[in-house]
């Protein structure tokens, strides 16, 4: 089973990372964008809107509610979470030709942005304080769930991710490619390489 407990970032660090990669894509989305487009973005973001609410679910607020059980912010995570939800079964129920789909899209970014600002500015910082020595164990496992999560559902991932940063999508399947060749370039290409190497 691979150790994750050395090489992730801590929990607070994950959260921040996630907030970051869903406003990027909320930013993307335009109303004059393509059909395509605007599924792939609402698809890209629900995704990880669905994984990351999962992930604070079971590893985060856990963590939190025992140093600050009656706190309002903590509280009032959850039904922040159900209400997102509401609106993903939304859209995931339409497509990108009902007049609604935009308007609905904007109610799910104004409701994160809102639940982001809340944690960004009492749930974290809180943890952090409260569970220093905590952060990079439950790092760790919110990488672990991450990877089981993600495994579950891989082709819509990779489909809405190259759908949203089609640029850096194309940037990283072009290096892995070079990678991919570099490594299975085969002797004669290496020696090749080595005979200019010397000429």
């Amino acid at each position: 089973m691979t150790d994750f407990s050395s090489a992730s970032p801590t929990i607070t660090s994950m959260i921040r990372m996630d907030h970051t990669h869903v406003l990027c894509a909320f930013h993307r989305y335009r109303l004059s964008s393509p059909w395509w487009r605007k599924r792939a973005i609402v698809g890209a973001v629900c995704t990880a809107l669905e994984i990351h609410a999962q992930l604070e679910e079971e590893i985060f607020y856990p963590a939190v509610a025992r140093i600050a059980p009656d706190n309002d912010a903590v509280k009032k995570s959850q039904p922040e979470h159900d209400e997102m939800r509401e609106i993903i079964a939304q859209l995931r129920a339409m497509g990108p030709e009902n007049a609604a789909y935009d308007g609905l899209f904007m109610q799910l970014m104004r409701v994160t942005i809102h639940h982001v600002a809340d944690e960004e500015t009492v749930l974290i910082p809180m943890a952090e304080r409260s569970l220093k020595n905590e952060l990079s164990s439950l790092g760790a496992a919110m990488t672990r769930r991450r990877m089981q999560l993600l495994g579950e559902r891989p082709v819509d991932v990779a489909v809405h991710t190259a759908g949203t940063f089609p640029i850096a999508t194309a940037v990283l399947a072009g290096l892995a490619i070079f990678s991919v060749s570099g490594l299975f370039g085969g002797p004669s290409a290496r020696r090749r390489a080595r005979s200019r190497n010397y000429a």
